[in-house]
Formats: C-alpha cells, sequence, structure tokens
C-alpha cells in the first residue's frame, strides 16, 4: 500500500480533526494563556459542536477546572495556533465549572442553559 493511501488528512483550510482540537491553547482576548481544550460536546442530533470543554488550572493534571465554553464564543487564531475566548480568568473563576470529582449532568437542560445564560451576559472586553 502506498504512503498516499495510509495518510489520513487530518487539518483542511476549513476542518479539523477532533484530535487536533484536544490540547489547544486558550488565549483571553489580551493574549493570556487560559488552558487548553480537553475536549468537545457535539450535538448528536445536528453534529454541531455546542461546547468546547476547555481545562484551566491545577498543576501536572491534579486539580484541574473544566469550563464548558459555548463553541461560538471562540475564535481561532492562525498567528498564536489556539482559540482566543473574551474572558478573562477573573470571569472564569466565577463561570460554571465541574472537576474530575465533580462531572456534570449534561443531560440536564438546566445545566446546558446555565452555561448559556453566563456568557450570555459577559459584556464585551
Amino acid at each position: 500500500m502506498s504512503d498516499t493511501m495510509t495518510t489520513h488528512v487530518k487539518e483542511t483550510s476549513g476542518l479539523i480533526a477532533s484530535d487536533k482540537v484536544e490540547g489547544t491553547a486558550v488565549y483571553s482576548h489580551s493574549g493570556e494563556r487560559l488552558g487548553t481544550i480537553a475536549n468537545f460536546m457535539v450535538n448528536k442530533l445536528t453534529g454541531q459542536v455546542s461546547y468546547a470543554v476547555m481545562s484551566f488550572g491545577g498543576f501536572l493534571g491534579m486539580g484541574n477546572k473544566y469550563h464548558p465554553l459555548p463553541w461560538k464564543t471562540l475564535t481561532y487564531d492562525q498567528e498564536r495556533g489556539g482559540y482566543v475566548v473574551d474572558v478573562t480568568p477573573e470571569q472564569l473563576e466565577s463561570a460554571p465549572a465541574y472537576s474530575d470529582d465533580d462531572l456534570p449532568n449534561w443531560t440536564n437542560p438546566s445545566y446546558r442553559a446555565g452555561i448559556d445564560d453566563y456568557y450570555s451576559r459577559m459584556p464585551p472586553l
């Protein structure tokens, strides 16, 4: 089998493989690194990404907090090689979050509504 037949394209100008998104840095608008994309939540019916779950804080994987960010709040910045979100570290401290020991109930519509409500009320930076 030739190399071209076994090569998997991980990124095009408009598409990216999920495993390339996971681990990508997330920056504040001012350029401060906030965390990395841990995973994302995809709507099963529409196929659209609803939330990026950002890992924030912790040390060597311990004590991490996970912040679900509405996907529409992220913008990819090619120069930084990461996503930019108009959120400060202080705003993240009071944003919806969870830990490995306290996983959210994604099946509860009010949980998702709380995330969407928090970010819709954020004043623009």
